[in-house]
């Protein structure tokens, strides 16, 4: 076993090359076994082992900057940096990240979850190295084809061309991004990975050229312009090179020695270098080779055959899926974008469906949203179905090319809320605030199914842009109410008798005990409605009667209607699953505050996730640390 007495990339350097692809099995075996009992990303991990091996065996962290973009296929990073020990507890609550995160080790430089952000690091990292005289530090990205198509990546590029700083990317090709890539630039890596004859040939003439006395005189330049020449024959044009960087691979990245020859080379070039390596996505299990889509970022699974658990409950994603396939059906207009998600969003189905109507941009989600401005002003209705977090990276978007001109757009608004497992870069807490912010925009949030589809209706036949939001979970059960026809600005009204039919404590008609415990109202988003539920039998238990009003609009809000509602009970508890600053809460507070007749107004709290990032866990882990368990919910009085 050499994993375990691996406590930096100095006892890495020291393992003898016959013994390297003996540890490469033992870190794929443990990245296995791992992601099997954690979840985590799988197929971007086991694809990258040698690579990250000759990285650390050539370049010198913390020395040497590694940035991995995304940062999803850091596992062999962490157990070669010290983290051989705690590696058991990725992605527990208390545990390491599945991500780099520069409070865990000094070997990680950024915290890093979302794409196509590393070349613009490592430049600007470069940069303040060289201007404090610290010339002699490397700065090298590791990015995926996939992340390159994101337009950040691009500005990186070219600015580092501007720059001329000895910037090293390496381009870690495997035709994927979480899903197969799809474009201009996928087609274009692919050819460039066919001039594997221009670079086996420069790799043995430089062998050779090192073996000639006094190599570096007139008889090397003879050969380095042979070479260029070559080369201009069998690669017409490269978009590396026309942004003045120097070009390096295709390579096999799964040959260490290869590997470690070419960066130590690298590492010389005094400019900026991309080094276009090809690697096998989910290398060394045969579940993930085969179905690298389905094991980029999974839930446990079993080792033996790559099954993984199911659960019974339908999610919030597959109602959307299926909601969108028969709405598809039925009206020829509707389009479907998604940025490089179609499995995670739901789309899959869609685009299986209607190939003709679906668009995977990949990892650029501020195009998809302009991208949607214009197919809805050419007459059709788009529906881009993104993650919340992701969402973040094109709010200008939004705003500028959508809610201005009051273009109809739907946005499927995925893993809004608590999102377990991957921490504080995938959280989908900010949605709310930073939308209610932005004219002509309406934003709906089901609370179940069947719900789901009745707002998915709504947005579709709406003439204005539509956000749905909801979360990574399993809808709840339905109730008669979750039926009812929509009102526009106008939430569900869940009465007590409702939820809790059989409850044997009798209140008089006013919602009365004989104690005349005060009747509390939960004002909640559709994503904590389980949570909110439980705490509100909780409180029918303990004798305080409870209702709850889910939000299905966050915006607008029927504010009449609500301020009405609202007193008729003695205490309201708003309960979203969004940061408390700017949410909707505080604003339906400010509603009651301003309004006539103050002695009828009931007092209020607000519940919602606190002004500071949350880091991984399960979801129960993080509401609980967010103060939203149903617990934490619970009325004054009540018990669990």
């Amino acid at each position: 076993m050499f994993l375990p007495k691996i406590h930096s990339p100095d006892d890495l350097k020291k393992i003898p090359e016959k013994n390297l692809p003996a540890l490469c099995d033992e870190i794929r075996k443990k990245i296995i076994e791992t992601v099997a009992k954690n979840g985590g990303h799988l197929a971007s991990n086991l694809g990258v082992v040698e690579l990250t091996i000759a990285l650390h065996r050539v370049f010198s962290s913390p020395r040497d900057a590694i940035i991995f973009d995304v940062s999803h296929q850091c596992y062999t990073h962490k157990l070669l940096t010290g983290r051989y020990g705690k590696f058991n507890t990725l992605r527990k609550e208390g545990g390491i990240s599945g991500f780099t995160k520069r409070n865990e080790s000094e070997h990680d430089f950024f915290d890093n979850g979302h794409s196509s952000t590393s070349i613009s690091q490592g430049l600007g990292l470069l940069e303040a190295w060289n201007r404090t005289g610290q010339t002699d530090r490397k700065a090298v990205v590791v990015i995926g084809d996939g992340a390159l198509t994101g337009g950040l990546a691009f500005e990186g590029l070219s600015h580092t061309g501007q720059l001329a700083k000895n910037l090293i990317i390496v381009l870690n090709d495997n035709q994927m991004s979480i899903s197969p890539n799809t474009g201009s630039i996928s087609r274009y890596l692919s050819s460039l990975s066919m001039t594997h004859f221009y670079q086996k040939f420069r790799y043995t003439v430089d062998n050779l050229v090192e073996k000639i006395p006094n190599s570096k005189n007139h008889i090397g330049k003879l050969i380095f312009r042979l070479k260029r020449g070559l080369k201009g024959l069998v690669i017409r044009e490269n978009l590396f090179v026309d942004l003045g960087l120097e070009y390096v691979g295709p390579l096999d990245g799964h040959n260490i020695k290869r590997l470690e020859e070419t960066f130590r080379r690298v590492r010389k070039i005094p400019k900026p270098v991309v080094v276009h390596i090809m690697t096998k996505k989910g290398k060394g299990y045969s579940p993930a080779e085969n179905e690298p889509s389905i094991f980029h970022g999974v839930g446990p699974f079993q080792i033996s055959n790559g099954v993984m658990e199911k659960f019974d409950a339908m999610s919030f994603t597959e109602a959307f899926s299926r909601k969108i396939v028969e709405l598809g059906e039925k009206d020829k207009r509707i389009s479907c974008i998604t940025a490089a998600m179609a499995k995670g969003t739901g789309l899959d189905a869609f685009s299986r469906k209607f190939p003709e109507r679906f668009y995977d941009v990949g990892i650029a989600e501020a195009h998809a949203v302009t991208f949607a401005s214009g197919l809805s002003a050419g007459g059709l209705v788009p529906v881009v179905a993104i993650y919340s977090t992701f969402l973040q990276r094109s709010i200008d978007q939004i705003i500028h090319d959508v809610c201005i001109p009051k273009l109809h757009c739907v946005f499927a608004l995925d893993r809004s809320g608590a999102v377990p497992g991957d921490g504080e870069t995938h959280q989908g807490i900010f949605d709310i605030a930073l939308l209610r912010s932005i004219p002509n925009l309406e934003i709906l949030c089901p609370v179940s199914q069947r719900d789901l589809g009745l707002c998915l209706d709504y947005a579709l036949q709406s003439q204005s842009p539509v956000a749905l939001r909801y979360p990574k979970s399993a809808c709840p059960s339905e109730l008669p109410s979750f039926g009812e026809a929509i009102q526009r600005g106008r939430g569900i009204l869940v009465k007590a008798e409702e939820f809790a039919p059989n409850l044997s404590v009798q209140f008089d008609s006013e919602g009365r005990t004989a104690q005349k415990e005060k009747k509390v109202l939960y004002v909640t988003t559709g994503g904590l409605f389980s949570e909110v539920l439980k705490a509100a039998r909780a409180n029918l238990s303990a004798l305080v009667y409870t209702d709850i009003y889910t939000l299905r609009f966050i915006k607008p809000l029927d504010e009449t209607y609500f301020t009405e509602l609202a007193k008729k009970y003695d205490h309201i508890v708003f309960v979203e699953d969004g940061v408390k600053l700017g949410g909707v809460g505080e604003y339906l507070q400010t509603v009651l505050a301003s309004a006539p007749r103050q002695e009828e107004i009931p007092s209020s709290e607000v519940k919602a996730f606190p002004d500071k990032f949350l880091s991984h866990g399960t979801r129960e882990e993080i509401l609980e640390k967010a103060g939203l368990s149903f617990k934490n919910l619970l009325a004054k009085g009540g018990k669990p």
